[in-house]
């Protein structure tokens, strides 16, 4: 047995007790295999519902290495799961299909359904973006959305494909807004929304955050000099009971850069202004090399110079299944209650 089929082994059994638990919560899209962590940098396997991904980031895998991994994965579960490989250790990885070492099946690669938290998910193993539409690590910020939402207002922002909103709405949210940038995203939020037919309506608005947040939080959009802006949908000022921040790492746009590292303060200022008076913004960091601690502080001088004074944070941990030697996890996630 290889090395790297032994490090997948040690991972599933350090996950039974886990993935009885997701099972039982109607949830069966996780993390089987984090690289990073757990023996084999660049490498990622993850269940989607009936799909099994395996994706590696540093160096293709050889055949007969996946072939190994992939039945030591589908020996794990009694149902027979379909297996895609995704290198994406190429430069046109987004474009290169001609996938040398594994030929998915159709099956495979067409529009299936995984569950989390028992709420239905679009999951595609290959788009646009490669990812299969649901990130993963983000399951107990999901999570304890759907159960603090009941009676709430909730603004989903950068709302990829829209899972936040959908926990919010199923977790009794009196109204649920999703925004995002890319229409591409927030049609595949309603397709979720679609997938949940009893779930109340939720709203979908395609902005770039900027004009929308400083909207909806009373504050003028910013127009540099010289500069004519793109259009942008208008928005009344509206304050939320609870927010969700969960930025990119970096972009820009016309209106503004997103810069996790060196510019948090320009996201999250103009969302504690749209937060309600008592409510709740849970804010996010992706970013590995920002330090919890030393983030969570900017953060909370952020809050207390815009005037809106954290009462109380709470430090959400990323799923069990993303596990971390040192406990820096790359994920950080805050609950901070003003």
């Amino acid at each position: 047995m290889s090395a790297l089929n032994q490090a997948l082994r040690a991972a599933l059994d350090a996950r039974q007790t886990l993935l009885a638990e997701l099972h039982t919560q109607g949830t069966d899209c996780y993390r089987l295999f984090h690289g990073s962590q757990e023996g084999a940098p660049g490498l990622t396997i993850d269940r989607y519902g009936a799909q099994l991904l395996v994706q590696s980031f540093h160096q293709p895998l050889e055949r007969d290495a996946l072939l190994e991994l992939l039945e030591t994965c589908q020996q794990a579960f009694a149902t027979p799961l379909l297996p895609v490989y995704n290198d994406r250790s190429q430069g046109n990885s987004r474009i290169d299909r001609s996938d040398p070492v594994f030929q998915a099946g159709a099956e495979a690669l067409a529009d299936l359904v995984g569950h989390e938290w028992g709420l239905n998910y679009r999951v595609r193993a290959r788009h646009a973006g490669q990812d299969p539409l649901l990130f993963l690590d983000l399951r107990n910020a999901r999570g304890w959305v759907k159960r603090h939402s009941a009676g709430k207002s909730v603004l989903n922002l950068f709302a990829y494909t829209c899972g936040v909103g959908l926990c919010a709405a199923a977790g009794g949210a009196r109204a649920v807004t999703n925004l995002d940038f890319a229409e591409g995203n927030l049609a595949v939020g309603r397709e979720n929304a679609s997938l949940n037919p009893e779930l109340p309506a939720m709203r979908f608005i395609a902005s770039d955050y900027f004009p929308a947040i400083r909207q909806l939080a009373g504050l003028p959009v910013a127009r540099r000099h010289g500069q004519r802006l793109p259009d942008y949908p208008r928005l009344a000022a509206e304050q939320f009971d609870l927010v969700f921040l969960d930025p990119p790492a970096w972009a820009r746009s016309a209106f503004g850069t997103v810069d996790l590292l060196r510019d948090y303060q320009s996201l999250l200022k103009p969302a504690l202004l749209a937060t309600a008076e008592g409510g709740t913004l849970v804010c996010c960091n992706n970013l590995a090399r920002v330090e919890l601690d030393e983030w969570r502080d900017q953060v909370l001088r952020c809050a207390s110079k815009s005037g809106r004074p954290v009462r109380e944070v709470e430090v959400l941990p990323p799923a069990a299944d993303f596990p971390s030697s040192d406990g820096r996890h790359p994920l950080k996630t805050l609950i901070l209650h003003l």
